[in-house]
């Protein structure tokens, strides 16, 4: 059965939010600076100056979450155009964070006027049975795997939110976007 709209599934960190929204914080707990460009994997530990133990770093972020993801920055244009896609398009936000994290999120959603279809947080990077699940059409997504895992099995156009973690190459349809507006484009082109 066709769904009426065509559906969307769209990442939320590094996608919606910006994708050094954490960084400040976590230059802060280990009084560091590192910036966005310093992050050429996807891994923050990766961009250390110094050698961080892994077990304690994922430890202080679980801790964390919650406020975390509160204050994450959303990106430029995000807002403006996710409201005027939910006119003609389904939202479904497929993302890797903890179910825990729900009332989080949905209260960001709400505070940043974010509109939604249904938001699925299914604990790991692991998008392609939620994407299949609800028959997404096109996904928007920052972690380079993900993108090209989703584009490959299921056939369908990813826009990859370009970053310096996710220069490697990718297929023919994985189409790398700069910002949101680069997404509306070629959404407006092709949808």
């Amino acid at each position: 059965m066709k769904q009426e709209k065509p559906r969307f599934g769209i990442d939320i960190d590094g996608t919606v939010t910006t994708p050094d929204t954490l960084i400040p914080h976590i230059n802060k707990q280990y009084k560091t600076n590192i910036v966005l460009d310093d992050v050429v994997e996807y891994d923050f530990l990766s961009a250390f100056p110094h050698p961080v133990d892994r077990n304690e770093f994922a430890r202080w972020f679980k801790e964390n979450e919650p406020y975390l993801y509160s204050v994450s920055k959303i990106a430029n244009d995000a807002q403006r155009i996710l409201n005027h896609w939910h006119k003609q398009y389904e939202l479904y936000y497929i993302s890797a964070r903890d179910q825990h994290l729900y009332d989080v999120t949905k209260r960001w959603f709400e505070e940043h006027q974010v509109p939604y279809d249904h938001i699925e947080l299914i604990g790991s990077h692991n998008k392609l049975e939620a994407a299949k699940k609800y028959r997404i059409e096109v996904f928007f997504e920052d972690k380079h795997d993900n993108a090209v895992e989703l584009a490959e099995e299921l056939k369908i156009p990813v826009l990859l939110f370009d970053t310096p973690y996710n220069r490697k190459a990718v297929p023919s349809n994985v189409i790398r976007v700069q910002n949101w507006k680069e997404a509306n484009q070629w959404i407006q082109r092709h949808f």
